[in-house]
């Protein structure tokens, strides 16, 4: 068993591999806390398809791809609370709008790249083994600025989600507070770019946070599950792939709707079948 779990990280791309998956899986899981509470889900897959553009310019000026998708989302963010911010148009439209104009900017980029299939592919699916030195350290650089932002914005975060009459009795500015959320976010959507790429990082920002708030009825130690859940999936997810040989963005996103199936059947208070062994009770 120990040598199962050792031979692994014998190599190096495996131990670059595994850091970059607890990373990304403790700060997708911990902001996803917040798209679940304030039923962002839908942003965060809006972001995640918005890169596209800055991904292919960077590709074609040879640029690092990170840094062109990072700058590509925080464009598309603050221009989704741009828009949405004065009421005219509805923040689901705004994102509807600007997703569908992104993605078809970075897919018209792409189409002119004549080996965008093979180059790019692991933008859509992710590969993890293939983060290099250089990605890890970014990635380790976004994951500690978000989570130190987070912390010190934890308590005006939590009265915005749970509580916005409150937050503008306090006159909190709620505009900029809403747009950081969408800067980290679209942070936290760039750093899981390579892990389990574009077309999944939406389930790794919402699964565990979706299965924490099933199993917890605060805010911190619903962060605090979702965390562990996120870096479980990531760890399992990994191992899973590199001895089946699948995909590791597919195996970890996998793992973690495990765990979300787990707790939606199985949770103490608001799981399937307590509601079910709750209504017979009644009945009886």
């Amino acid at each position: 068993m120990i040598e199962w779990l050792l031979e692994p990280l014998s190599y190096a791309f495996m131990v670059r591999g595994l850091l970059a998956s607890l990373m990304v899986g403790v700060l997708c899981a911990v902001i996803g806390c917040y798209v679940v509470l304030r039923s962002m889900a839908f942003l965060g897959d809006a972001l995640a398809h918005a890169i596209l553009p800055g991904v292919a310019v960077a590709y074609l000026v040879g640029a690092n791809l990170m840094v062109g998708a990072l700058i590509a989302a925080i464009i598309v963010a603050l221009m989704i609370g741009y828009f949405s911010r004065s009421g005219a148009v509805k923040e689901d439209t705004a994102i509807g709008i600007l997703f569908a104009a992104a993605l078809s900017l970075g897919v018209a980029l792409i189409s002119t790249i004549r080996t965008y299939a093979v180059d790019l592919s692991h933008i859509l699916f992710g590969n993890v083994l293939g983060v290099s030195a250089e990605n890890l350290w970014l990635t380790a650089a976004i994951t500690v600025t978000v989570l130190v932002v987070l912390a010190l914005l934890y308590r005006p975060f939590l009265v915005m989600s749970f509580d916005p009459v409150l937050a503008a009795t306090l006159r909190m500015p709620r505009d900029l507070l809403r747009n950081l959320l969408l800067v980290l976010l679209s942070l936290t959507v760039v750093v899981s770019m390579q892990t389990v790429g574009i077309g999944l990082v939406a389930a790794m920002v919402v699964t565990p946070g979706a299965t924490a708030y099933l199993l917890t009825r605060r805010l911190p130690s619903m962060m605090l599950v979702s965390a562990a859940v996120g870096a479980v999936s990531s760890v399992v997810g990994l191992y899973i792939s590199y001895y089946a040989n699948i995909a590791s963005g597919a195996a970890v996103v996998l793992v973690a709707t495990f765990f979300f199936l787990l707790a939606f059947f199985f949770a103490p208070q608001r799981g399937v079948l307590r509601q079910l062994r709750g209504v017979h009770a009644s009945e009886n």
